[in-house]
């Protein structure tokens, strides 16, 4: 027997396939069903409208930073460049 044998050739594509399509059920499924749930739940349990403003506040903020997981990691490189003094500045160490 010569040659070689690829015994993952098409598992490392559906696994990344997999893990995408997992991703986007967690954040664009799961996440607000479960705030929605959560809601829902605590209004029903304190039947008062304070506690279920709260809780609509929090899911909103909670579902909100979900769907923008793209710009909150953008903003958070910048920041991390700019705090080390930015790609054009060379340091020497003293």
């Amino acid at each position: 027997m010569s040659g070689t044998l690829t015994l993952a050739a098409g598992w490392i594509q559906t696994g990344t396939g997999l893990g995408n399509d997992i991703k986007s059920l967690i954040f664009n499924v799961a996440i607000p069903v479960l705030c929605g749930i959560f809601v829902i739940v605590v209004g029903w349990k304190t039947k008062a409208p304070g506690p279920t403003i709260m809780v609509v506040i929090l899911a909103g903020i909670v579902w909100g930073l979900s769907s923008n997981m793209g710009a909150l990691k953008d903003k958070t490189t910048e920041d991390i460049i700019t705090y080390n003094g930015g790609s054009s500045v060379s340091r020497m160490d003293q």
